[in-house]
C-alpha cells in the first residue's frame, strides 16, 4: 500500500496529534484498505465490531431496522471520516447497527486488537482514541438535543449548513430518517425553502 493511499488519514490523525515517522509506520504496518461497493454492509447488525475504520472515499450511513424491516438512519459519514459502533467495539458485544456503504467507498480497517496494541506502544495513539470517543459522545448528545429542541426544518436547516456535502449524496430517505421525519415531510421543507 503506498503512502498516496493513506494520505488523508494521516492529514486527520495530524490534525489531532502529531505521530513520529516511526509511529506513523507501526500504525501503518497495522492498517488494511479495503473497497466496499455502493449497498454492501461493513458491520452487520449482530455481530462485534472489532475494529475501528476511516473512509479515504465514500459515504456510509448507520441504520437499525424497526420491526417492519425499515431502515432507520441514526448517522452517516463521509470521507474523511472514523466509522465504528463504539457500544459494540469497547463491550465486545453484538452490534444493534448496521454500516452500509451508499456508494463506492475505499476505508482504512484497523482491527481492535492492533488498535489495542497500538494504544500500548504509542501513547499519542491512546490520546487519539479518547478524542475519536469524546467527538463520537458530542455528537450523538448534540443529535439527541436537536431532536428534542428544533423543528424539522430548523434540523434540516443545520443539517445543510454543518454537512453540505452529505444532504447532496444521501438519498432523501436517509436524510428524513436522521433528521426524524418522513420523507414527504422533508421533501415539503425542501420544497419551501427553494
Amino acid at each position: 500500500m503506498d503512502g498516496v493511499d493513506l494520505f488523508l488519514l494521516r492529514q486527520a490523525i495530524d490534525a489531532q496529534v502529531s505521530l513520529t515517522e516511526e509511529e506513523w509506520n507501526q500504525l501503518r504496518a497495522c492498517v488494511r484498505v479495503r473497497s466496499f461497493s455502493k449497498n454492501e454492509l461493513l458491520l452487520k447488525e449482530g455481530s462485534v465490531c472489532n475494529y475501528l475504520i476511516f473512509i479515504l472515499s465514500g459515504a456510509v450511513v448507520y441504520y437499525s431496522l424497526s420491526e417492519k424491516g425499515e431502515e432507520i438512519t441514526t448517522d452517516f459519514a463521509l470521507e474523511g471520516s472514523w466509522v465504528t459502533d463504539n457500544r459494540s467495539r469497547l463491550s465486545q458485544t453484538p452490534s444493534h447497527l448496521n454500516i452500509k456503504a451508499i456508494e463506492p467507498t475505499e476505508v482504512v480497517i484497523i482491527a481492535e486488537s492492533d488498535l489495542n496494541e497500538l494504544y500500548r506502544q504509542i501513547p499519542k495513539m491512546e490520546h487519539l482514541g479518547r478524542i475519536l470517543i469524546e467527538q463520537a459522545y458530542v455528537r450523538l448528545v448534540q443529535l439527541s438535543l436537536d431532536l428534542q429542541i428544533l423543528s424539522a426544518e430548523e434540523r434540516y436547516l443545520k443539517l445543510l449548513r454543518d454537512y453540505p456535502a452529505a444532504v447532496k449524496r444521501l438519498p432523501l430517505y436517509h436524510i428524513a430518517n436522521y433528521l426524524g421525519v418522513a420523507p414527504k415531510s422533508l421533501s415539503r421543507i425542501r420544497g419551501k425553502l427553494t
